[in-house]
């Protein structure tokens, strides 16, 4: 099971850190991504890790602004959004998959977490 928190109001330009912290799987053998859908729109990748941490991607909307990292021994894996826009405002949810390779298809991943809201304003 993931939880996925951290998410909130802020203004833009700011910056918030998401977290999604697994219970009742190992993520160390996981590869772990996040999405976010905004209000009408689909659910649209944002970025992934491998199960080691040393491999990412990230959508181009949020490269340079955002970052995906892990702690295994925490369970958790991060999201770290800088320089927020309202473009980014959205539902954002973790996502995991039991693999060696990271993913960016939605399909790909198994286990998701309740989402989180980000909203932004200009």
């Amino acid at each position: 099971q993931l939880q996925a928190f951290g998410g909130g109001s802020v203004q833009a330009g700011g910056s918030l850190r998401l977290s999604c912290v697994a219970s009742g799987l190992t993520l160390i053998s996981y590869a772990m991504a996040w999405y976010r859908q905004a209000p009408g729109l689909e659910r649209d990748f944002v970025a992934a890790i491998n199960w080691s941490g040393d491999s990412t991607y990230y959508a181009d909307s949020v490269k340079g602004r955002f970052s995906i990292s892990r702690d295994n021994a925490k369970n958790t894996v991060y999201l770290q959004m800088n320089n927020l826009k309202s473009d980014d405002t959205a539902v954002y949810y973790c996502a995991a998959k039991q693999s060696l390779q990271l993913y960016s298809n939605s399909r790909r991943y198994d286990s998701w977490g309740q989402g989180t809201q980000v909203t932004v304003s200009s």
